[in-house]
């Protein structure tokens, strides 16, 4: 369950961000007002997460997955450009993921 509570975040930060990015800084009120509502649905499932799922491994996961889809998400809906240096940053977040996944202080 701790890893379904984790979706749900992931999933509440990508809405939140995209709706942020529509919000225009918060000059259009139902976008800003969608954006706060999602992340604070985000961070309660974050917190129902951390119960169960290590604070570094949540979080790692939780930014990882969230840079990773909110870059594809900016590509295709926001036509925002991107460059090699963004994409290996990218691939070394997910590296890092990995990495903490496999021989965190948990294992």
């Amino acid at each position: 369950m701790p890893y379904i509570y984790l979706g749900a975040a992931i999933f509440g930060e990508l809405i939140g961000t995209n709706l942020l990015k529509a919000a225009t800084g918060f000059t259009r009120l139902i976008p800003g007002m969608g954006a706060m509502v999602a992340y604070g649905l985000c961070f309660y499932f974050l917190s129902l997460a951390m119960k169960s799922i290590d604070l570094n491994i949540a979080y790692a996961i939780w930014a990882g997955i969230g840079i990773v889809i909110t870059t594809v998400i900016s590509l295709t809906i926001w036509h925002e450009p991107i460059n090699l240096a963004s994409i290996v940053g990218m691939g070394l977040v997910v590296v890092g993921v990995v990495v903490l996944n496999l021989y965190g202080p948990s294992h």
